[in-house]
């Protein structure tokens, strides 16, 4: 059996707060504001994960009015998102993301975000796809106001469906 989830998020840009996206900070004048350390992607990737097993949203499981999660690193939600999917039979067949930022370019960091969240996830880095786009100069992102994140997931068990 299969199941499908799809997310966005998205994040505003601030001076003074770090850029983390992916799982890693990334060197820029501006950092994403959030309750948590602000990464999009992550956040975007576990809304897709709780998704597609219709266990609500991000901000169900890890509320932003709680003094437990604030500035904590969205690696750890990320872990108890795989661990929670996990536990009810389930596994990632493939995750595919995008990144909508107009600077810093990403390129040279997709490597290492990938490599970072597939160790977090417990997934084969062929198993997650990251992109990286600008919106060429068009609207909050294109603006540098802020950072949007798209993430589709497929997941899958063992249980055969008659």
């Amino acid at each position: 059996m299969f199941r499908v989830g799809f997310a966005y998020d998205s994040h505003q840009l601030a001076k003074n707060r770090k850029l983390v996206l992916g799982g890693i900070e990334i060197p820029f004048h501006k950092g994403c504001l959030g309750h948590s350390d602000g990464d999009a992607l992550i956040h975007a990737i576990c809304d897709a994960l709780l998704g597609a097993l219709a266990l609500k949203d991000i901000g169900s499981h890890f509320p932003d009015n709680s003094a437990e999660f604030k500035d904590i690193d969205s690696k750890i939600l990320l872990k108890r998102t795989i661990s929670l999917i996990r536990e009810k039979g389930w596994q990632v067949g493939n995750i595919d993301t995008t990144i909508c930022l107009e600077r810093p370019k990403l390129k040279d960091f997709i490597p290492i975000m990938t490599e970072v969240l597939s160790n977090t996830m417990g997934i084969e880095k062929d198993q997650l796809s990251i992109k990286a786009t600008t919106n060429e100069q068009m609207g909050f992102v294109g603006r540098e106001e802020g950072v949007a994140c798209y993430a589709v997931v497929l997941l899958s068990n063992n249980r055969v469906t008659e």
